[in-house]
């Protein structure tokens, strides 16, 4: 680019997606015949429920399906989502508070598009998942990050978020089941951060997209039905993507205050109009439908979940605690730096370096730590095929002690 080809500060200041980057480069080294073992990406390896691909299928052939529909989202979709809410969460909503948007991700980003204002701060317990900051600077915020360690199951405390909280504190997010974590957040977390926010004004962003991914017994607690009174401050982020394994389908959703759902509305009128709408109809189905092919896939992820913590646990240097939601593990990789492990036997002074170099030496691709705010650390995805799991902890294994 010449020398007055410059873009905005705006988008220099945002870090890429560490997620979709270690994705990207692991699926180029396999186009080029590497054989690659990825652990990256958030995204399941089963098919979309046949019944899903059903609705999709007929869905082509309806040429009402060929207009452009409300921004806001199909009606029968925004209702569907609210009777869903109902049945899983355990509390009502009317469908004017339901906006379908291309992804969970746009309902991220839309929440602090209409939330925050130059200078207002979102405090984002930490580790994160990597695009909430990201989506709080894109809207001129400042993310404030509070750190809590597997010491205490990736949980908050109050007495840290209050610590954090300023006269410009704006928002907080909340997610559990946790990206990256994996971490279910006891119903005593979430209570309280929904009540510490009811005392401060502080609006508060639920992203629940693993909602359904419990395991040894944990459940997810809907910050909306423990704490009612929070519902008047409260965005619920949520999508398909997870539950019923259609990343690539693009539909999520955001529940708020019908002045805010509004709001989002006329973002999304400017920004995309409406949601696809063979992937909203196909949509429907999946909320709308049994949950049993989410549980079979549920069953499939605890044993991957046993079977990688396990082989994480045998690699000498790494200690990975259990995750209890979710698809990913979450290992502390602290005693691999600052050593000379790997193939080349170099030494690693941060994750970064050692996930670079595992990708590029081992053909074992993680996030580092540094993309969640929790340097030291390594995300794998446990989304994958069992002989793809156990077979890129062998080569991690040996890469490491060999």
């Amino acid at each position: 680019m010449a020398d007055w080809q410059t873009l905005s500060d705006r988008i220099n200041h945002v870090a890429p997606s560490a997620t979709l980057a270690v994705d990207s480069k692991a699926k180029a080294m396999k186009a080029a015949g590497i054989d690659v073992i990825g652990f990256g990406a958030g995204e399941p390896n089963f098919p979309t429920p046949a019944p899903i691909v059903a609705a999709a299928a007929a869905a082509v052939q309806d040429p009402k399906n060929y207009r452009y529909t409300p921004t806001a989202g199909l009606p029968e979709l925004r209702q569907a989502i609210a009777n869903k809410t109902l049945r899983d969460s355990g509390y009502e909503v009317d469908p004017s508070q339901v906006i379908v948007t291309n992804g969970g991700k746009q309902a991220v980003y839309e929440s602090f598009q209409i939330l925050l204002n130059e200078g207002d701060e979102v405090i984002i317990p930490t580790p994160y998942w990597t695009s909430y900051p990201e989506a709080v600077k894109l809207a001129g915020g400042v993310p404030v990050t509070v750190f809590a360690g597997a010491d205490r199951n990736f949980e908050p405390s109050i007495e840290a978020i209050e610590a954090a909280r300023t006269e410009h504190t704006k928002a907080i997010i909340v997610n559990t089941p946790n990206n990256p974590t994996g971490a279910v957040w006891k119903p005593e977390t979430v209570k309280a951060i929904a009540q510490w926010a009811i005392e401060h004004h502080v609006w508060v962003i639920s992203d629940e997209i693993y909602e359904h991914l419990n395991y040894d017994g944990a459940k997810t607690t809907y910050i909306g039905a423990a704490v009612p009174e929070v519902r008047s401050q409260l965005l619920v982020l949520n999508g398909v993507a997870k539950t019923y394994a259609m990343p690539g389908w693009r539909v999520g959703w955001m529940i708020a205050p019908v002045d805010v759902a509004k709001a989002a509305s006329k973002l999304q009128g400017h920004m995309t109009s409406n949601v696809n709408n063979i992937s909203q109809r196909a949509a429907i189905e999946a909320v709308s439908g049994s949950l049993d092919a989410v549980y079979e896939m549920r069953a499939a992820f605890d044993k991957r979940r046993q079977t990688i913590v396990a082989a994480l646990n045998d690699i000498e240097g790494v200690n990975c605690p259990t995750p209890t939601g979710a698809f990913y593990a979450f290992a502390d990789v602290t005693a691999l730096l600052n050593k000379p492990i790997g193939t080349n036997k170099t030494t690693f002074a941060n994750t970064s370096e050692l996930a670079a170099a595992l990708l590029d030496e081992g053909h074992v691709a993680a996030v580092p730590g540094e993309a969640f705010g929790a340097p030291g650390y390594l995300r794998f995805s446990y989304a994958l095929a069992d002989d793809d799991l156990v077979e890129g902890m062998r080569r991690m294994k040996r890469w490491v002690e060999d």
